[in-house]
């Protein structure tokens, strides 16, 4: 069964240690940083369900994080982690996109209670799209087909149609391995390593959707990052 899982920002050691373990004891799976910058870079590209962070942070500010995880992943959930009694961090945190904040202290039980709540009321991205366009033809979701404008055909598996409208979703932003195997397959990347499913799925994708395999313009492999839905304008 696919966890949850919960990325959490905090640069004190004891409350990142305390928040993490009340997780995982709750079922959720966890990552975590310790500080801006790392956490920048997994709220950016991991494979994450919700983010805990917290404001006051070395390297990088909570409230900067924030408004970089908005603009890359604008339906990630965010909940805010602050001690700051000023009124105006949490409004502006709020007005950046923050999903809810919790102020230290905090207890155990109060924060669990709004990550569920943010979780139940955060559809994830939006994936009723019906139909995407491509070079010469169309991917029809609801008839599970591609087809092109001479009149020819090709089916899509269910596997496929999932990925491909993921990756459509997500058009003009590099979807990682990691997210794939989670928001599609369902799956811990942590705990499939050197997995090929990925890469095989997305070849047989671009052969139904005679994407040219030496020089794919629909699905494009961003080096080091994963894959990307190329932008109607790039195709």
């Amino acid at each position: 069964m696919s966890k949850n899982i919960i990325l959490v920002i905090e640069d004190d050691a004891a409350i990142r240690r305390g928040i993490v373990d009340a997780f995982q004891f709750q079922g959720y799976e966890t990552m975590e940083a310790g500080d801006g910058e790392s956490g920048l870079e997994l709220g950016l590209t991991a494979a994450c369900d919700l983010v805990l962070l917290d404001l006051v942070l070395p390297r990088r500010d909570g409230l900067e994080i924030l408004e970089q995880v908005r603009k890359g992943r604008p339906s990630l959930p965010v909940i805010i982690l602050t001690a700051r009694g000023d009124e105006n961090d949490r409004v502006r945190g709020l007005r950046l996109g923050a999903d809810d904040y919790v102020v230290k202290p905090f207890s155990v039980k109060e924060l669990l209670a709004r990550v569920e709540a943010v979780l139940r009321r955060t559809p994830g991205r939006p994936l009723d799209l019906s139909e995407v366009a491509i070079p010469d033809g169309v991917a029809d979701f609801a008839r599970c087909e591609v087809r092109f404008d001479n009149g020819d055909r090709c089916e899509l598996s269910e596997r496929e149609i999932e990925l491909l409208r993921y990756l459509a979703v997500n058009a003009g932003r590099a979807v990682s391995r990691d997210e794939i195997l989670a928001r599609i397959w369902k799956l811990n990347p942590r705990a499939i390593l050197g997995t090929r499913t990925i890469d095989m799925h997305v070849a047989r994708l671009r052969e139904k959707l005679r994407d040219d395999l030496a020089s794919p313009k629909i699905i494009l492999t961003v080096r080091g990052k994963g894959y990307m839905f190329a932008r109607g304008e790039e195709t």
